[in-house]
């Protein structure tokens, strides 16, 4: 099923500047929930106060009703969220196998972790099939399976996806959202947060859209796909 996150009227800044005002979300267990923006409209900072890396200052964080708002990064993942940074970062000089075992680094037990391995490589046999390859040698449609494989080896209930899409040919973006919707589809909760509007409503149930670090459209993903005028003003271009 997953897990749920909200976030109630968060206020998070840098120095004397704020960047978010006053946001608030729901990703609900089960589905997909996308974060929609241009550059500079404090998707990066939300991603990093629900991580705990830049502590809020007002406002709460809860995953599945319980509080997170200012616990430290680790014990944050250690009660169920799992990340992929933007721009993927594996361990280019590490193999496939040894970046995945990187992301079961809170997990002693070794039976669980040969279990993750097979549930890992069941959604990505080319990585199965390559795992004694180097991670740097990998294409990038490669190293985005890599980098989501990795995060799901910590058996996240929640895992938040940070612009997914960068950098990748058209081939690959339709690939790793294909894939988004497979891990979605295999139990784990998604934030997914990106630019590309069409990709992304496509395979999300709810999203919400940001600017000037305030939420300004909310709704299904069908609710979104029909404004166009926001969609527009926001991303360029025509309406999905």
């Amino acid at each position: 099923m997953g897990l749920g996150l909200e976030v109630r009227h968060l206020r998070v800044g840098y120095d004397r500047a704020d960047v978010l005002t006053d946001v608030s979300i729901v990703a609900r267990p089960g589905e997909i929930t996308c974060l929609l923006g241009a550059n500079g409209a404090g998707k990066s900072t939300l991603v990093r106060a629900i991580l705990g890396l830049t502590p809020p200052r007002a406002g709460e964080i809860l995953l599945d009703g319980q509080p997170i708002t200012g616990l430290p990064t680790h014990r944050i993942a250690a009660r169920g969220i799992g990340a992929i940074p933007e721009g993927r970062r594996v361990f280019a000089r590490l193999t496939i196998e040894e970046n995945l075992r990187t992301g079961a680094y809170l997990v002693r037990d070794a039976a669980t972790i040969a279990r993750r391995f097979d549930e890992v490589y069941e959604l990505f046999p080319r990585l199965r099939e390559r795992a004694g390859q180097l991670a740097g040698t990998l294409s990038g449609g490669e190293q985005a399976m890599l980098s989501i494989g990795r995060g799901l080896m910590g058996s996240p209930g929640l895992l938040v996806i940070d612009e997914p899409s960068l950098g990748l040919s058209p081939r690959f973006v339709k690939e790793n959202f294909q894939v988004i919707r497979r891990v979605r589809e295999a139990g784990t909760s998604v934030l997914l947060v990106e630019q590309n509007v069409h990709q992304t409503l496509d395979v999300a149930q709810r999203g919400y859209v940001l600017s000037g670090g305030t939420v300004v459209a909310e709704g299904t993903a069908d609710e979104l796909k029909r404004h166009p005028a926001l969609v527009a003003a926001y991303f360029g271009g025509e309406a999905p």
